[in-house]
């Protein structure tokens, strides 16, 4: 298995989206990239805790690539909005790949640099990943629970 953490605004819309890829054994929101152990959502929303709103997958290598998740990621939010996602605004909705091996953060810079090439302006972020806290359980497939569907997030063909 391999660990991929993806934030690109709010959270219940990346973790929507991307859920359905082959291969995935978990999906969980959560929070990275922070200066405060175990955040909470309201310390997050208060831009003092330096974390992004994320989703950390589980996957298995076997059945579906890094490289196929990372372009799913692009492709379901804007990478050319800085620190936010449609209306949702803030350091926590900022566009950022938390990459675990150096073959994932070699693989978000080449991605990065096609879709520069191809005219976008990308502010996406890549870094090392620290610790992940996992959010509170009632972030968990929020829309599933809700009935409704994103209003953040959309796909749009990028590769």
């Amino acid at each position: 298995m391999e660990t991929a953490i993806f934030a690109g605004g709010c959270f219940w819309g990346v973790e929507y989206l991307m859920k359905n890829f082959p291969g995935i054994i978990e999906i969980l929101p959560g929070y990275i990239g922070g200066t405060v152990s175990h955040p909470t959502y309201e310390q997050v929303c208060t831009h003092t805790t330096g974390h992004a709103e994320a989703v950390r997958i589980i996957f298995d290598p076997k059945q579906v690539s890094y490289e196929t998740l990372a372009k799913g990621f692009f492709e379901i939010h804007d990478p050319t909005q800085i620190d936010g996602q449609g209306p949702d605004l803030g350091p926590q909705y900022r566009s950022e790949i938390f990459y675990t091996t150096q073959a994932q953060k070699e693989t978000a810079e080449k991605l990065i640099r096609y879709l520069k090439h191809q005219g976008l302006a990308v502010v996406t972020r890549v870094t090392a990943a620290g610790t992940f806290w996992p959010a509170e359980e009632y972030h968990r497939a929020y829309y599933e629970r809700k009935g409704t569907l994103p209003y953040c997030h959309r796909r749009v063909k990028r590769f």
